[in-house]
């Protein structure tokens, strides 16, 4: 059996209330031990759905992101000015 690292991505929810770099340091952690490919099937699908979930939350961080500069953005006469930026994940 492997042992566990402290690195080691948790399992449960507790990935849920990360910054968006943590996430993102975290998804990248995800995708290279499974494009290593030694992973057993089991260990596998758990990095799988972790890492789907750590895309998730940052794509969501990065929308909340947008929104709050949509806010921001003024034109020369101090108005609001939106200009949406779409961000969805390639399905």
């Amino acid at each position: 059996m492997k042992k566990k690292t402290a690195d080691h991505i948790p399992e449960d929810k507790s990935v849920i209330n990360v910054c968006f770099e943590e996430g993102l340091e975290k998804l990248e952690m995800v995708v290279k031990e499974l494009e290593r490919g030694d992973l057993p099937l089991e260990e596998a699908l758990d990095k799988f759905s972790v890492g789907v979930m750590l895309s998730k939350i940052c794509l969501a961080k990065l929308n909340a992101a947008d929104r709050q500069i949509d806010k921001i953005l003024r034109e020369e006469k101090g108005q609001i000015v939106e200009y949406p930026l779409d961000l969805q994940e390639d399905d």
